[in-house]
């Protein structure tokens, strides 16, 4: 899919082995800069879709940038945001990738 080996160990890590169908055509199709937009089900690997190749493509940046928020994802609601959230932690973990995840409704301190 043309993912780094430090991905590729995050992903293995989580016990998948085996790229979902949304994935094998939506990961290639970010990194090589188009637009994407699809649907699938739930459980079909949507989120992994996307934030692999964001990953990716952050992680090729020359030199890193720090305090500085270098992608923004927005999510309707606060559920699917910390699930957002909690798959992009997964995924850069052994990189120099940091993210945090800031909804509504709550007060700022407790994010």
């Amino acid at each position: 899919l043309g993912l780094s080996p430090s991905i590729v160990q995050s992903i293995t890590d989580k016990g998948y082995t085996t790229p979902t169908a949304i994935q094998e055509k939506g990961i290639p199709a970010v990194l090589s800069g188009q637009d994407v937009m699809a649907a699938a089900q739930t459980g079909t690997g949507k989120t992994a879709a996307f934030t692999l190749p964001l990953i990716e493509q952050l992680l090729k940046e020359d030199r890193p940038r720090s305090n500085q928020a270098l992608a923004l994802v927005l999510a309707p609601t606060r559920e699917l945001a910390l699930q957002i959230a909690e798959n992009v932690e997964a995924y850069s973990q052994g990189t120099r990738l940091r993210s945090a995840v800031v909804y509504g409704g709550v007060k700022i301190n407790p994010q």
